[in-house]
């Protein structure tokens, strides 16, 4: 089984949205049985919390549920545990290194790279509080992880509808 960990500031907001719309993609494909997928914090500052309620409401207009989440914080361990490690913007990879003690692996990554748009951002609805915009980054994001699992060829289609 591969382990999927998304990694921004607070838990609140972009992982537990690109978690929550990962665990859909990965359950319409069929492929619950192949990947297990989770979030996490750089930051105690939101440790317990539930999804944000913009960010609840985002993913509800899509049917999709992310109820009994509690922010954690990412752990130096986590990186054994993953096998990516994906952060939502530069300032989450630099404290990932730095808990994490470096990506000797090549594990960690930038989400918006799956989507084809290495160098972008996923946007952050805590200062835009457009959460439009984040929907549209996590989804492109998530619907283009599938390459680095080699999967892509087996859901191709399935996959992305």
């Amino acid at each position: 089984m591969k382990k999927i960990l998304f990694v921004c500031h607070g838990n609140i907001c972009r992982s537990p949205m690109a978690e929550y719309v990962m665990k859909d993609l990965v359950k319409k494909a069929g492929l619950e049985d192949e990947l297990q997928i989770a979030s996490a914090a750089t930051s105690r500052e939101e440790i317990g919390n539930p999804v944000y309620p913009s960010a609840r409401r985002k993913l509800a207009e899509h049917g999709i549920s992310c109820g009994g989440h509690a922010a954690c914080q990412l752990r130096n361990s986590d990186y054994e545990e993953y096998d990516l490690l994906i952060g939502m913007d530069r300032a989450n990879l630099r404290n990932m290194y730095r808990i994490c003690g470096g990506d000797f692996n090549d594990k960690m990554h930038l989400l918006m790279e799956y989507a084809g748009r290495p160098k972008q951002e996923v946007a952050d609805p805590w200062y835009t509080d457009d959460f439009d915009a984040t929907w549209l980054d996590v989804l492109a994001g998530c619907r283009g992880l599938p390459r680095p699992f080699e999967m892509r060829g087996r859901v191709n289609d399935g996959w992305i509808n």
